[in-house]
C-alpha cells in the first residue's frame, strides 16, 4: 500500500476479496442499467417534445392523452433511473465505502500498534533523505482514509458510467443517424459522426483546462489538510494540559499560538476559495455551452435540410447532451479528484513511513549510528550491558552517555543517579529498544518478563480493570486478582468501579490524581509480577510517605524482581524501619555511567564523610590509620 494503485487494489486482493468484488459487480450492473435508462430518457424526452409540437395537428386525434402518456412515461423513467437504479447503487456504494474504509482502518491500526512500537518510531524519526516524519497521523488514519475511499468509489462509478454511456448512447446515435448534406460520403452515419466530432473536440479541450486547475486544487488541498491537522492537534494537546495552562496563566501565550496556526488555515483557505470559484465559473459556462449549443449543433444541419423531423432532432440532441454529460464526468469531478489525490498521498506517505520503520535499527542507521545488539542469557546472571554508547542523530554525533560494563543481578535494586539531562531515562529507553542512536550489547535474562513503568498510562475510554491489566487484556486476570492488586496499591476505594470506563462522565485519566495514577502503576506491577522492572520517574507525584509505600508494595509482593529506577531524588528512599530498598547505584557523571554498591551498612558518620569532597576523605583515612597504629 505504498503506492496509489497498490493502495487502491489492496482491499480487492485481501482475505475479504469476495465481499469487495460482490459489491463492485452489483454497482457495475446498476451503473449499466442507469446508463441504459439515460437512453430511454432521451427517447422519452423526444416523444414528449414531439407530442407538444404536434398538439394542434389535425392528424393528432388524441393530443391530450398522447401528451399525458408521454409525460407519465418520462416521470416513470426518472423514478426508475434516479430512485431505482441510482438510489440503490448509492446504498450499495455506501456499503462498499464503509467496508473498504473499515478494512483499511484496521490494517493501519494493526501496523501502527504492533509489537515493534511502529507508532513510536514513525513519529520520532525522519528518513535518510531528511524528509520529516508524517504529521497528524490521527487525521491521516481517520479523515484521509475516509475521504480517499469515498472519493475513489465515486470516481470509479463515474468511469464506469462513461464507458456504459458511450456504449448505449453511441449505439443509439448510430441507429438514429441520417445523411448530412455536404457529408454524403459518410452515408447514413453523417449526423452521428458530427455528434462524435463535436464531443471529441469540445470535451478534451476543456478537460485540459480542468486538469490545470485541478493541479492547483490538489496542492492547496494537501496544504489545507496539513494546516487543519496542526491546528486541531494543538487544540487537542491544549485541552489535555488545560490545568497547566491555567496554573501558569498561559492563556495569552496559548491564544497567540492558536492565532498563528489559524493564520495558515485562513491564508490557504483564501487561495483555495479563489481557485474553487474560478473552477465553478468555468464549469457553469462549460455546462451551458455543452447542453445548449454543442449538443444541439450537430443535428441542426440535417434538421434544416429536412433530413430530421423535430422528434428526431430533439432525441438526437438529448443523446448528444447525455454523451457530453457522461464524457464530462472528468471535468465535473476534478475537485473531487484533487481531493482524492491529496488524501491518497497522505495515506501512502503514512504507509511508506510504517514500512520504513519495520526494522528500526536499519531505519535509524540512515541518519546516524544504530548498532544495538540484544541477546539473552541464563536468568541467574540477570541483565548485562556491555560497551554501550548513546548518541543523537548524525553519523559523527559524539556519544553523550557511555557504560562499559553494567550487570544487574536477579533480585537487585539499582538507583540511577545524576544531574537532570545526563541521560538516565535515555539509558533505560535504550535497554528497552526505545532509543534510536548508539551502539552496544544488552543481554536480558532469558524467560524473564520485563515491565517498563512510567509516571502514568494515558489511555482513555477503557475500564479501570483494563488499565491495571496492561500490557495484557482485562480477560487475562479475574476480578478478584485485580481487586487484590488495587487494594495492595492503596486504591481499594475504586474496586467497585473497576469495570467502568468512566466515572461521573470523566475518563479515569481525569478522575485519578497524579498520586493515584502512580499507585495504579503499583497495582499493575503487583498484578503482572515482572522479573525485570524499570521505573522511569514513577514516583514523581508522590509525597515521601507515598514513595516509601510505593517501594514497599513492590518489595512485599515481588520478592525476586530486579529493579532499575530513575528518580529525581539525590538519595534513594528507605523503608519505615530504616533499611534500604536499593542495593546499588548507577551514577552518571561527565557522560559516563558507573555502578557501585549502595553504602548502607556503614555507620551514618562514615557515610556522611564519604560523601564529602576528597580532602576530607583523605583526612579521615589518615586519622583511621593513626588509630590502627595506636
Amino acid at each position: 500500500m505504498r503506492s496509489f494503485w497498490g493502495l487502491m487494489r489492496a482491499y480487492w486482493v485481501s482475505d475479504r476479496w469476495k465481499e469487495a468484488w460482490t459489491l463492485t459487480l452489483v454497482i457495475a450492473l446498476l451503473t449499466a442499467l442507469s446508463s441504459k435508462a439515460g437512453v430511454w430518457f432521451a427517447e422519452a424526452s423526444g416523444e414528449l417534445v414531439n407530442s407538444i409540437a404536434f398538439f394542434h395537428d389535425a392528424a393528432n386525434t388524441t393530443p391530450l392523452r398522447t401528451l399525458l402518456v408521454n409525460a407519465g412515461i418520462l416521470v416513470l423513467l426518472v423514478v426508475l433511473k434516479d430512485a431505482g437504479f441510482t438510489g440503490i447503487r448509492n446504498l450499495v456504494s455506501a456499503t462498499l465505502h464503509r467496508k473498504w474504509r473499515g478494512w483499511l482502518d484496521s490494517r493501519f491500526n494493526e501496523a501502527l500498534l504492533d509489537t515493534n512500537h511502529t507508532h513510536f518510531h514513525a513519529q520520532h524519526a525522519s528518513t535518510g533523505t531528511g524528509a520529516p516524519a508524517p504529521d497528524n497521523i490521527d487525521q491521516r488514519v481517520q479523515e484521509s482514509i475516509k475521504d480517499m475511499t469515498g472519493g475513489a468509489i465515486g470516481l470509479a462509478m463515474g468511469v464506469l458510467g462513461v464507458a456504459t454511456s458511450l456504449y448505449f448512447v453511441g449505439q443509439k446515435l448510430l441507429e438514429t443517424s441520417v445523411e448530412v448534406k455536404g457529408l454524403e460520403f459518410l452515408g447514413s452515419y453523417g449526423s452521428a459522426v458530427l455528434a462524435f466530432l463535436a464531443v471529441a473536440t469540445y470535451v478534451p479541450l476543456n478537460t485540459w483546462i480542468a486538469v490545470k486547475l485541478g493541479g492547483l486544487l490538489e496542492r492547496l488541498n494537501i496544504r489545507m489538510q496539513q494546516a487543519e491537522g496542526s491546528y486541531r492537534g494543538e487544540l487537542t494537546t491544549f485541552l489535555r494540559r488545560s490545568f497547566h495552562v491555567a496554573a501558569s496563566q498561559g492563556e495569552g501565550v496559548q491564544k497567540t499560538m492558536h492565532g498563528r496556526l489559524y493564520v495558515d488555515i485562513d491564508g490557504t483557505w483564501t487561495r483555495l476559495n479563489i481557485v474553487n470559484t474560478v473552477y465553478m465559473s468555468f464549469e457553469l459556462i462549460y455546462n451551458f455551452v455543452g447542453a445548449r449549443i454543442v449538443a444541439y449543433g450537430p443535428g441542426l444541419v440535417p434538421f434544416i435540410h429536412n433530413g430530421l423531423d423535430l422528434k428526431g432532432y430533439i432525441t438526437g440532441s438529448e443523446l448528444v447532451n447525455a454523451l457530453i454529460g457522461q464524457c464530462s464526468w472528468f471535468i465535473h469531478v476534478m475537485p473531487a479528484i484533487a481531493t482524492l489525490r491529496a488524501n491518497s498521498q497522505r495515506v501512502t506517505e503514512l504507509a511508506v513511513a510504517i514500512e520504513n520503520v519495520q526494522h528500526p535499527q536499519e531505519f535509524y542507521s540512515q541518519t546516524g549510528r544504530s548498532e544495538f545488539r540484544y541477546a539473552s542469557q541464563n536468568p541467574v546472571f540477570g541483565l548485562t550491558i556491555q560497551k554501550l554508547e548513546l548518541a543523537h542523530q548524525g553519523e559523527d554525533a559524539t556519544p553523550f552517555l557511555s557504560a562499559a560494563n553494567l550487570r544487574f543481578r536477579r533480585g537487585e535494586w539499582t538507583f540511577l543517579k545524576g544531574e537532570s539531562g545526563c541521560g538516565k531515562t535515555s539509558l533505560i529507553k535504550a535497554i528497552n529498544g526505545l532509543w534510536p542512536y548508539g551502539h552496544g550489547t544488552i543481554v536480558f535474562p532469558e524467560g524473564v518478563r520485563s515491565f517498563y513503568a512510567a509516571q502514568e498510562v494515558k489511555l482513555q475510554q477503557v475500564s479501570l480493570k483494563q488499565l491495571v491489566c496492561l500490557p495484557g487484556s482485562e480477560h487475562d486476570h479475574g476480578d478478584a486478582q485485580v481487586a487484590s492488586a488495587l487494594h495492595k496499591a492503596g486504591l481499594g476505594d475504586f474496586i467497585e468501579h473497576m469495570g467502568d470506563n468512566s466515572r461521573e462522565g470523566k475518563s479515569w485519566d481525569q478522575v485519578l490524581s497524579g498520586g493515584q495514577k502512580q499507585k495504579l502503576v503499583v497495582a499493575r506491577i503487583v498484578l503482572q509480577q515482572p522479573g525485570l522492572l524499570f521505573l522511569d520517574e514513577a514516583t514523581g507525584a508522590l509525597d515521601p510517605e507515598g514513595k516509601v509505600a510505593f517501594h514497599q508494595a513492590i518489595k512485599d509482593n515481588c520478592p525476586d524482581v530486579t529493579v532499575i529506577s530513575v528518580m529525581h531524588e539525590a538519595v534513594a528512599p528507605r523503608s519505615l524501619t530504616g533499611s534500604e530498598f536499593y542495593h546499588s547505584i548507577v551514577a552518571i557523571a561527565d557522560g559516563v555511567a558507573t555502578k557501585k554498591p549502595l553504602v548502607a551498612t556503614l555507620p551514618v558518620e562514615l557515610t556522611t564523610i564519604l560523601a564529602q569532597p576528597r580532602p576530607v576523605e583523605d583526612k579521615w583515612l589518615r586519622f583511621s590509620r593513626r588509630l590502627k597504629q595506636k
